[in-house]
Protein backbone atom coordinates (compact mmCIF):
# COMPACT_ATOMS: atom_id res chain seq x y z
CA UNK A 1 0.00 0.00 0.00
CA UNK A 2 1.22 3.50 -0.80
CA UNK A 3 1.89 5.78 2.15
CA UNK A 4 1.54 9.17 0.45
CA UNK A 5 -0.52 10.36 -2.50
CA UNK A 6 0.04 13.43 -4.65
CA UNK A 7 -3.30 14.10 -6.33
CA UNK A 8 -2.05 16.11 -9.35
CA UNK A 9 1.40 16.90 -10.75
CA UNK A 10 0.85 20.58 -9.84
CA UNK A 11 0.40 19.85 -6.14
CA UNK A 12 2.89 21.21 -3.60
CA UNK A 13 1.63 18.77 -0.94
CA UNK A 14 0.93 15.08 -0.61
CA UNK A 15 -1.57 13.37 1.70
CA UNK A 16 -0.72 10.64 4.20
CA UNK A 17 -2.64 7.42 3.59
CA UNK A 18 -1.67 6.10 7.03
CA UNK A 19 -0.03 7.56 10.15
CA UNK A 20 3.64 8.33 9.43
CA UNK A 21 6.48 8.94 11.87
CA UNK A 22 8.92 11.84 11.95
CA UNK A 23 12.21 11.01 10.18
CA UNK A 24 10.58 8.58 7.76
CA UNK A 25 11.59 8.83 4.11
CA UNK A 26 8.39 8.25 2.17
CA UNK A 27 7.96 7.97 -1.59
CA UNK A 28 5.19 9.56 -3.63
CA UNK A 29 5.07 8.77 -7.33
CA UNK A 30 8.54 9.51 -8.69
CA UNK A 31 9.67 11.46 -5.63
CA UNK A 32 10.55 10.96 -1.99
CA UNK A 33 10.31 13.22 1.05
CA UNK A 34 11.66 12.96 4.61
CA UNK A 35 9.11 13.91 7.25
CA UNK A 36 10.14 16.58 9.75
CA UNK A 37 7.32 15.65 12.17
CA UNK A 38 4.71 12.97 12.73
CA UNK A 39 1.97 13.05 10.09
CA UNK A 40 -1.52 11.72 10.92
CA UNK A 41 -3.55 9.90 8.28
CA UNK A 42 -5.27 12.35 5.91
CA UNK A 43 -2.88 15.21 6.68
CA UNK A 44 -0.58 17.03 4.26
CA UNK A 45 3.20 17.26 3.91
CA UNK A 46 5.10 19.88 1.90
CA UNK A 47 6.87 18.39 -1.14
CA UNK A 48 9.06 21.46 -1.60
CA UNK A 49 9.95 24.62 0.28
CA UNK A 50 6.97 26.99 0.32
CA UNK A 51 7.48 30.70 0.96
CA UNK A 52 5.37 32.79 3.32
CA UNK A 53 2.51 34.34 1.32
CA UNK A 54 2.72 31.75 -1.46
CA UNK A 55 -0.49 29.94 -2.54
CA UNK A 56 -0.41 26.25 -1.64
CA UNK A 57 -1.64 23.92 -4.41
CA UNK A 58 -3.68 20.72 -3.83
CA UNK A 59 -6.10 19.08 -6.31
CA UNK A 60 -4.33 21.33 -8.84
CA UNK A 61 -5.84 24.48 -7.26
CA UNK A 62 -4.90 26.84 -4.39
CA UNK A 63 -6.24 25.72 -1.01
CA UNK A 64 -4.91 28.78 0.86
CA UNK A 65 -1.81 30.81 1.55
CA UNK A 66 1.24 29.94 3.64
CA UNK A 67 1.37 32.09 6.79
CA UNK A 68 5.07 31.32 7.32
CA UNK A 69 7.94 29.73 5.42
CA UNK A 70 7.24 25.98 5.22
CA UNK A 71 10.24 23.71 4.62
CA UNK A 72 10.06 20.57 2.49
CA UNK A 73 8.88 17.65 4.65
CA UNK A 74 6.92 19.83 7.09
CA UNK A 75 3.35 19.23 8.17
CA UNK A 76 1.02 21.67 6.32
CA UNK A 77 -2.10 22.48 8.32
CA UNK A 78 -3.92 25.19 10.28
CA UNK A 79 -0.74 26.37 12.03
CA UNK A 80 0.89 27.51 8.77
CA UNK A 81 -1.90 27.84 6.17
CA UNK A 82 -5.00 30.06 5.96
CA UNK A 83 -7.85 30.65 3.53
CA UNK A 84 -7.68 33.05 0.60
CA UNK A 85 -11.45 33.39 0.40
CA UNK A 86 -13.38 36.62 0.99
CA UNK A 87 -16.92 37.97 0.31
CA UNK A 88 -19.13 37.98 -2.77
CA UNK A 89 -17.31 37.88 -6.11
CA UNK A 90 -17.86 38.61 -9.75
CA UNK A 91 -17.44 35.55 -11.96
CA UNK A 92 -16.73 34.93 -15.61
CA UNK A 93 -18.03 31.92 -17.52
CA UNK A 94 -15.42 29.77 -19.24
CA UNK A 95 -17.47 26.78 -20.43
CA UNK A 96 -15.66 23.45 -20.46
CA UNK A 97 -18.37 21.58 -22.40
CA UNK A 98 -18.12 18.18 -20.68
CA UNK A 99 -18.72 15.21 -22.96
CA UNK A 100 -22.34 13.99 -22.85
CA UNK A 101 -21.98 10.21 -22.63
CA UNK A 102 -25.07 8.08 -23.15
CA UNK A 103 -25.67 4.61 -21.69
CA UNK A 104 -28.57 2.20 -21.71
CA UNK A 105 -30.41 2.59 -18.37
CA UNK A 106 -29.92 -0.20 -15.87
CA UNK A 107 -33.07 -1.73 -14.37
CA UNK A 108 -34.21 -2.10 -10.76
CA UNK A 109 -37.47 -3.33 -9.19
CA UNK A 110 -39.41 -0.29 -7.96
CA UNK A 111 -42.94 0.83 -7.16
CA UNK A 112 -44.60 2.71 -10.04
CA UNK A 113 -46.64 5.78 -9.06
CA UNK A 114 -49.51 7.46 -10.89
CA UNK A 115 -47.76 10.80 -10.47
CA UNK A 116 -44.03 11.13 -11.16
CA UNK A 117 -41.11 8.80 -10.61
CA UNK A 118 -41.26 5.32 -9.04
CA UNK A 119 -40.58 4.76 -5.36
CA UNK A 120 -37.72 2.62 -4.13
CA UNK A 121 -39.61 2.06 -0.87
CA UNK A 122 -43.30 1.58 -0.10
CA UNK A 123 -43.60 3.22 3.31
CA UNK A 124 -46.45 4.78 5.25
CA UNK A 125 -45.47 8.27 6.42
CA UNK A 126 -47.09 10.44 9.09
CA UNK A 127 -46.19 14.09 8.51
CA UNK A 128 -47.16 16.70 11.13
CA UNK A 129 -47.98 20.13 9.76
CA UNK A 130 -46.87 21.73 13.05
CA UNK A 131 -44.70 20.78 16.02
CA UNK A 132 -47.71 20.82 18.37
CA UNK A 133 -48.87 17.42 17.06
CA UNK A 134 -45.47 15.73 17.01
CA UNK A 135 -46.27 13.41 19.90
CA UNK A 136 -49.59 12.41 18.32
CA UNK A 137 -47.69 11.54 15.14
CA UNK A 138 -45.21 9.44 17.10
CA UNK A 139 -47.99 7.69 19.03
CA UNK A 140 -49.76 6.84 15.76
CA UNK A 141 -46.52 5.53 14.27
CA UNK A 142 -46.02 3.22 17.24
CA UNK A 143 -49.54 1.80 17.01
CA UNK A 144 -49.43 1.55 13.22
CA UNK A 145 -46.47 -0.83 13.28
CA UNK A 146 -49.16 -3.52 13.18
CA UNK A 147 -49.67 -2.63 9.51
CA UNK A 148 -46.05 -3.39 8.54
CA UNK A 149 -45.72 -6.47 6.40
CA UNK A 150 -46.33 -7.53 2.84
CA UNK A 151 -46.09 -4.47 0.60
CA UNK A 152 -46.08 -2.05 3.56
CA UNK A 153 -42.33 -1.78 4.18
CA UNK A 154 -42.39 0.56 7.17
CA UNK A 155 -44.35 3.17 9.10
CA UNK A 156 -42.55 6.37 10.09
CA UNK A 157 -43.43 9.70 11.69
CA UNK A 158 -41.39 12.80 10.83
CA UNK A 159 -41.70 15.29 13.71
CA UNK A 160 -40.30 18.82 13.37
CA UNK A 161 -40.66 22.10 15.35
CA UNK A 162 -42.10 24.33 12.59
CA UNK A 163 -45.38 25.06 10.81
CA UNK A 164 -46.41 28.02 12.94
CA UNK A 165 -44.97 31.34 14.14
CA UNK A 166 -43.17 31.77 10.81
CA UNK A 167 -43.31 34.59 8.27
CA UNK A 168 -42.71 35.20 4.57
CA UNK A 169 -40.31 32.96 2.67
CA UNK A 170 -39.49 31.00 5.83
CA UNK A 171 -43.12 29.91 6.22
CA UNK A 172 -43.42 29.31 2.48
CA UNK A 173 -40.40 27.01 2.54
CA UNK A 174 -41.89 24.94 5.37
CA UNK A 175 -45.07 24.48 3.32
CA UNK A 176 -43.03 23.44 0.26
CA UNK A 177 -41.03 20.92 2.30
CA UNK A 178 -44.07 19.28 3.89
CA UNK A 179 -45.99 19.22 0.60
CA UNK A 180 -43.06 17.68 -1.25
CA UNK A 181 -42.64 14.96 1.37
CA UNK A 182 -46.38 14.28 1.28
CA UNK A 183 -46.04 13.50 -2.45
CA UNK A 184 -42.66 11.74 -2.32
CA UNK A 185 -42.47 8.54 -4.39
CA UNK A 186 -41.01 6.50 -1.50
CA UNK A 187 -44.25 7.05 0.44
CA UNK A 188 -46.94 4.63 -0.68
CA UNK A 189 -49.29 6.32 1.76
CA UNK A 190 -49.20 9.61 3.70
CA UNK A 191 -51.21 10.95 6.63
CA UNK A 192 -50.85 14.73 6.79
CA UNK A 193 -51.55 15.48 10.45
CA UNK A 194 -52.58 19.00 11.46
CA UNK A 195 -53.67 20.78 14.62
CA UNK A 196 -56.14 23.27 13.19
CA UNK A 197 -54.98 26.73 14.27
CA UNK A 198 -51.45 26.81 12.83
CA UNK A 199 -50.21 29.11 10.06
CA UNK A 200 -49.21 26.20 7.83
CA UNK A 201 -52.06 23.79 8.35
CA UNK A 202 -53.59 21.14 6.13
CA UNK A 203 -55.56 23.63 4.03
CA UNK A 204 -52.51 25.84 3.51
CA UNK A 205 -50.29 22.94 2.44
CA UNK A 206 -52.73 21.26 0.03
CA UNK A 207 -52.24 23.84 -2.76
CA UNK A 208 -48.48 23.17 -2.69
CA UNK A 209 -49.07 19.46 -3.33
CA UNK A 210 -50.11 19.97 -6.94
CA UNK A 211 -51.82 17.12 -8.79
CA UNK A 212 -51.33 14.44 -6.13
CA UNK A 213 -52.73 10.89 -6.10
CA UNK A 214 -55.75 11.21 -3.78
CA UNK A 215 -55.81 7.48 -3.11
CA UNK A 216 -52.40 7.80 -1.39
CA UNK A 217 -52.99 10.74 0.97
CA UNK A 218 -55.27 11.29 3.96
CA UNK A 219 -55.71 14.43 6.07
CA UNK A 220 -56.52 14.76 9.76
CA UNK A 221 -57.08 18.01 11.69
CA UNK A 222 -56.85 16.91 15.30
CA UNK A 223 -58.85 19.80 16.80
CA UNK A 224 -61.81 18.61 14.74
CA UNK A 225 -61.60 14.96 15.82
CA UNK A 226 -63.18 13.67 19.02
CA UNK A 227 -60.52 10.95 19.31
CA UNK A 228 -57.56 11.80 17.06
CA UNK A 229 -55.77 8.52 17.76
CA UNK A 230 -58.76 6.39 16.77
CA UNK A 231 -59.42 8.53 13.69
CA UNK A 232 -55.74 8.50 12.75
CA UNK A 233 -55.56 4.74 12.99
CA UNK A 234 -58.66 4.42 10.82
CA UNK A 235 -57.07 6.57 8.11
CA UNK A 236 -53.74 4.74 8.35
CA UNK A 237 -55.56 1.41 7.99
CA UNK A 238 -57.21 2.73 4.81
CA UNK A 239 -53.83 3.70 3.39
CA UNK A 240 -52.19 0.41 4.39
CA UNK A 241 -54.97 -1.52 2.65
CA UNK A 242 -54.35 0.45 -0.56
CA UNK A 243 -50.59 -0.15 -0.30
CA UNK A 244 -50.98 -3.91 0.08
CA UNK A 245 -51.92 -4.02 -3.59
CA UNK A 246 -48.56 -2.55 -4.62
CA UNK A 247 -45.85 -4.68 -6.23
CA UNK A 248 -42.33 -3.98 -7.44
CA UNK A 249 -41.92 -3.95 -11.22
CA UNK A 250 -38.88 -3.35 -13.47
CA UNK A 251 -38.05 0.36 -13.63
CA UNK A 252 -35.30 2.14 -15.52
CA UNK A 253 -32.43 3.88 -13.73
CA UNK A 254 -33.29 6.95 -15.80
CA UNK A 255 -36.10 7.39 -13.23
CA UNK A 256 -33.68 7.50 -10.28
CA UNK A 257 -32.81 10.72 -8.46
CA UNK A 258 -29.86 10.36 -6.06
CA UNK A 259 -28.68 13.05 -3.63
CA UNK A 260 -24.95 13.58 -3.09
CA UNK A 261 -23.74 14.66 0.36
CA UNK A 262 -20.68 14.41 2.61
CA UNK A 263 -20.19 14.92 6.32
CA UNK A 264 -17.62 14.19 8.99
CA UNK A 265 -15.09 14.44 6.16
CA UNK A 266 -11.37 13.77 6.49
CA UNK A 267 -8.31 14.30 4.33
CA UNK A 268 -9.09 11.14 2.34
CA UNK A 269 -12.71 12.02 1.50
CA UNK A 270 -11.69 13.98 -1.61
CA UNK A 271 -9.29 11.20 -2.67
CA UNK A 272 -11.43 8.06 -2.27
CA UNK A 273 -15.11 8.36 -1.35
CA UNK A 274 -16.05 11.57 -3.16
CA UNK A 275 -14.37 10.66 -6.48
CA UNK A 276 -16.08 7.24 -6.29
CA UNK A 277 -19.43 9.02 -5.91
CA UNK A 278 -18.41 11.23 -8.84
CA UNK A 279 -17.91 8.19 -11.07
CA UNK A 280 -21.34 6.94 -9.98
CA UNK A 281 -22.90 10.35 -10.76
CA UNK A 282 -21.46 10.30 -14.26
CA UNK A 283 -22.74 6.75 -14.80
CA UNK A 284 -26.26 7.54 -13.62
CA UNK A 285 -26.59 10.78 -15.56
CA UNK A 286 -25.31 9.01 -18.69
CA UNK A 287 -28.28 6.63 -18.23
CA UNK A 288 -30.67 9.58 -18.12
CA UNK A 289 -30.97 9.62 -14.32
CA UNK A 290 -30.45 12.59 -12.03
CA UNK A 291 -28.06 13.50 -9.23
CA UNK A 292 -28.22 16.49 -6.88
CA UNK A 293 -25.21 18.19 -5.30
CA UNK A 294 -25.90 20.53 -2.38
CA UNK A 295 -24.26 22.07 0.75
CA UNK A 296 -23.53 25.38 -0.97
CA UNK A 297 -21.14 26.75 1.72
CA UNK A 298 -18.89 23.78 0.96
CA UNK A 299 -18.70 24.79 -2.68
CA UNK A 300 -16.99 28.08 -1.74
CA UNK A 301 -13.49 27.92 -3.19
CA UNK A 302 -14.37 25.38 -5.89
CA UNK A 303 -17.46 27.06 -7.30
CA UNK A 304 -15.81 28.10 -10.59
CA UNK A 305 -15.27 24.43 -11.46
CA UNK A 306 -19.04 23.90 -11.28
CA UNK A 307 -19.81 27.22 -13.00
CA UNK A 308 -17.66 26.37 -15.99
CA UNK A 309 -19.47 23.03 -16.36
CA UNK A 310 -22.86 24.74 -16.65
CA UNK A 311 -24.64 23.73 -19.85
CA UNK A 312 -25.79 27.28 -20.61
CA UNK A 313 -25.07 30.86 -19.64
CA UNK A 314 -28.47 30.99 -17.93
CA UNK A 315 -27.42 28.11 -15.65
CA UNK A 316 -24.09 29.84 -15.06
CA UNK A 317 -25.91 32.98 -13.87
CA UNK A 318 -28.15 30.86 -11.62
CA UNK A 319 -25.06 29.24 -10.11
CA UNK A 320 -23.50 32.65 -9.49
CA UNK A 321 -26.67 33.64 -7.63
CA UNK A 322 -26.65 30.30 -5.77
CA UNK A 323 -23.17 31.06 -4.42
CA UNK A 324 -23.43 34.81 -3.77
CA UNK A 325 -26.94 34.62 -2.29
CA UNK A 326 -25.71 32.08 0.24
CA UNK A 327 -22.82 34.36 1.16
CA UNK A 328 -25.39 37.12 1.60
CA UNK A 329 -27.39 34.84 3.90
CA UNK A 330 -24.39 34.55 6.22
CA UNK A 331 -23.69 38.27 6.08
CA UNK A 332 -27.34 39.18 6.81
CA UNK A 333 -26.89 37.53 10.21
CA UNK A 334 -23.47 39.20 10.69
CA UNK A 335 -21.79 35.80 10.64
CA UNK A 336 -18.43 34.94 9.01
CA UNK A 337 -18.88 33.46 5.55
CA UNK A 338 -15.94 31.10 5.91
CA UNK A 339 -16.46 29.60 9.41
CA UNK A 340 -15.50 26.19 8.06
CA UNK A 341 -14.06 23.49 8.20
CA UNK A 342 -15.42 21.95 11.41
CA UNK A 343 -13.17 20.74 14.25
CA UNK A 344 -13.69 17.15 13.08
CA UNK A 345 -12.70 18.08 9.52
CA UNK A 346 -9.51 19.70 10.80
CA UNK A 347 -8.67 16.70 12.95
CA UNK A 348 -9.05 14.57 9.81
CA UNK A 349 -6.59 16.70 7.84
CA UNK A 350 -8.76 19.32 6.10
CA UNK A 351 -7.23 22.76 6.65
CA UNK A 352 -9.22 25.43 4.79
CA UNK A 353 -12.60 25.77 3.13
CA UNK A 354 -10.91 25.62 -0.29
CA UNK A 355 -9.35 22.30 0.76
CA UNK A 356 -12.78 21.04 1.84
CA UNK A 357 -14.63 22.41 -1.19
CA UNK A 358 -12.23 20.96 -3.77
CA UNK A 359 -12.72 17.56 -2.13
CA UNK A 360 -16.47 18.02 -1.72
CA UNK A 361 -17.12 18.85 -5.37
CA UNK A 362 -15.45 15.59 -6.45
CA UNK A 363 -18.88 14.04 -5.80
CA UNK A 364 -20.23 15.83 -8.88
CA UNK A 365 -18.04 13.83 -11.26
CA UNK A 366 -17.25 15.46 -14.59
CA UNK A 367 -20.63 15.81 -16.32
CA UNK A 368 -22.39 19.06 -17.21
CA UNK A 369 -24.51 20.99 -14.72
CA UNK A 370 -28.04 20.78 -16.15
CA UNK A 371 -30.16 22.27 -13.37
CA UNK A 372 -29.90 24.76 -10.49
CA UNK A 373 -32.59 24.43 -7.81
CA UNK A 374 -33.88 26.71 -5.09
CA UNK A 375 -34.47 25.23 -1.63
CA UNK A 376 -37.66 23.15 -1.75
CA UNK A 377 -37.71 22.93 -5.55
CA UNK A 378 -38.14 19.52 -7.25
CA UNK A 379 -35.78 18.13 -9.89
CA UNK A 380 -37.23 18.45 -13.38
CA UNK A 381 -34.17 18.20 -15.64
CA UNK A 382 -32.27 14.88 -15.89
CA UNK A 383 -28.54 15.09 -15.19
CA UNK A 384 -26.46 16.84 -12.54
CA UNK A 385 -28.36 19.46 -10.53
CA UNK A 386 -27.13 21.95 -7.92
CA UNK A 387 -29.40 22.65 -4.93
CA UNK A 388 -29.43 25.60 -2.53
CA UNK A 389 -29.14 24.23 1.01
CA UNK A 390 -26.66 24.55 3.90
CA UNK A 391 -23.92 22.11 4.86
CA UNK A 392 -25.63 20.77 8.00
CA UNK A 393 -25.91 17.02 7.46
CA UNK A 394 -29.55 16.38 8.33
CA UNK A 395 -30.85 19.70 6.95
CA UNK A 396 -29.04 19.17 3.63
CA UNK A 397 -30.02 15.51 3.36
CA UNK A 398 -33.67 16.36 4.04
CA UNK A 399 -33.43 19.08 1.37
CA UNK A 400 -32.20 16.48 -1.13
CA UNK A 401 -35.15 14.22 -0.31
CA UNK A 402 -37.53 17.18 -0.66
CA UNK A 403 -36.09 17.86 -4.12
CA UNK A 404 -37.04 14.33 -5.15
CA UNK A 405 -34.04 12.18 -4.23
CA UNK A 406 -35.17 8.60 -3.58
CA UNK A 407 -31.89 7.93 -1.76
CA UNK A 408 -28.79 9.79 -0.54
CA UNK A 409 -25.13 8.83 -1.01
CA UNK A 410 -23.31 10.20 2.02
CA UNK A 411 -19.52 10.03 2.18
CA UNK A 412 -17.76 10.28 5.52
CA UNK A 413 -14.24 9.96 6.89
CA UNK A 414 -15.17 9.95 10.57
CA UNK A 415 -18.56 8.23 10.56
CA UNK A 416 -22.15 9.18 11.37
CA UNK A 417 -25.23 7.08 12.16
CA UNK A 418 -28.14 9.31 11.08
CA UNK A 419 -30.70 8.70 8.38
CA UNK A 420 -32.98 11.19 6.63
CA UNK A 421 -36.49 10.43 5.28
CA UNK A 422 -35.00 8.33 2.45
CA UNK A 423 -32.33 5.58 2.51
CA UNK A 424 -29.00 7.22 3.41
CA UNK A 425 -26.02 5.20 2.13
CA UNK A 426 -22.86 5.82 4.21
CA UNK A 427 -19.66 5.56 2.19
CA UNK A 428 -16.41 5.40 4.19
CA UNK A 429 -13.36 7.23 2.89
CA UNK A 430 -11.03 4.83 4.70
CA UNK A 431 -11.12 1.10 5.43
CA UNK A 432 -10.37 1.37 9.19
CA UNK A 433 -13.61 3.34 9.62
CA UNK A 434 -15.57 0.82 7.55
CA UNK A 435 -14.20 -2.03 9.65
CA UNK A 436 -14.65 -0.29 13.01
CA UNK A 437 -18.20 1.01 12.42
CA UNK A 438 -19.84 -1.78 10.45
CA UNK A 439 -23.18 -0.86 12.02
CA UNK A 440 -22.99 2.59 10.37
CA UNK A 441 -21.08 2.09 7.10
CA UNK A 442 -22.62 0.61 3.93
CA UNK A 443 -19.78 0.89 1.42
CA UNK A 444 -15.98 1.01 1.80
CA UNK A 445 -14.35 3.43 -0.67
CA UNK A 446 -11.05 3.10 1.18
CA UNK A 447 -10.39 0.02 -0.93
CA UNK A 448 -9.30 2.45 -3.64
CA UNK A 449 -6.01 2.70 -1.74
CA UNK A 450 -5.54 -1.09 -1.81
CA UNK A 451 -5.44 -1.61 -5.55
CA UNK A 452 -9.01 -1.15 -6.75
CA UNK A 453 -9.45 1.21 -9.70
CA UNK A 454 -11.69 4.25 -9.51
CA UNK A 455 -13.86 3.14 -12.49
CA UNK A 456 -14.19 -0.31 -10.92
CA UNK A 457 -15.21 1.06 -7.53
CA UNK A 458 -17.66 3.51 -9.12
CA UNK A 459 -19.27 0.67 -11.08
CA UNK A 460 -19.51 -1.37 -7.89
CA UNK A 461 -21.22 1.56 -6.18
CA UNK A 462 -23.71 1.72 -9.06
CA UNK A 463 -24.55 -1.96 -8.54
CA UNK A 464 -24.97 -1.32 -4.81
CA UNK A 465 -27.30 1.63 -5.48
CA UNK A 466 -29.44 -0.56 -7.73
CA UNK A 467 -29.63 -3.15 -4.94
CA UNK A 468 -30.76 -0.48 -2.47
CA UNK A 469 -33.27 0.83 -5.01
CA UNK A 470 -34.57 -2.72 -5.30
CA UNK A 471 -35.16 -3.10 -1.56
CA UNK A 472 -31.79 -3.80 0.11
CA UNK A 473 -31.83 -1.99 3.47
CA UNK A 474 -29.14 0.52 4.35
CA UNK A 475 -27.57 0.59 7.81
CA UNK A 476 -29.66 3.58 8.89
CA UNK A 477 -32.80 1.66 7.90
CA UNK A 478 -31.65 -1.45 9.74
CA UNK A 479 -31.03 0.70 12.82
CA UNK A 480 -34.43 2.40 12.52
CA UNK A 481 -32.92 5.88 12.08
CA UNK A 482 -35.22 8.23 10.09
CA UNK A 483 -35.20 11.95 10.82
CA UNK A 484 -36.32 15.24 9.30
CA UNK A 485 -34.79 18.73 9.57
CA UNK A 486 -36.23 21.82 7.88
CA UNK A 487 -33.97 24.79 7.01
CA UNK A 488 -35.04 27.63 9.35
CA UNK A 489 -34.38 30.97 7.62
CA UNK A 490 -36.45 33.59 9.46
CA UNK A 491 -37.73 34.97 12.74
CA UNK A 492 -39.92 33.04 15.16
CA UNK A 493 -43.02 34.95 16.31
Amino acid sequence: MNKLVRITEKDMVAVALQPLAAGSSVSYGAGEVTLLSDLPMGHKVALRDIRKGEPVIKYGFPIGEATEDIPRGAHVHTHNLHTLLSGAKEYGWTPTHPAAERREPAVFPGYPRKRGRPGIRNELWIIPTVGCVNDIAKALARQAQQFVGGAVEGVYAFPHPYGCSQLGDDQDNTRKVLASLATHPNAGGVLLLGLGCENSGVEQIKPYMGDYDESRVRFLITQQAEDEIAEGMRLLKELADVMQGDTRVPCGADQLVVGLKCGGSDGLSGITANPTIGVFSDLLTAMGGSTILTEVPEMFGAETILMNRCESEELFQKTVSLINDFKGYFESYHMPVYENPSPGNKAGGITTLEDKALGCTQKSGSSAVRGVLKYGERVETPGLNLLSAPGNDLVASTALAVSGAQMILFSTGRGTPFGCPVPTVKIASNTPLAQRKKNWIDFDAGRLLDGMTLPGLGSELMEYVLEVAGGKLTRNEQNGFHDLAIFKQGVTL
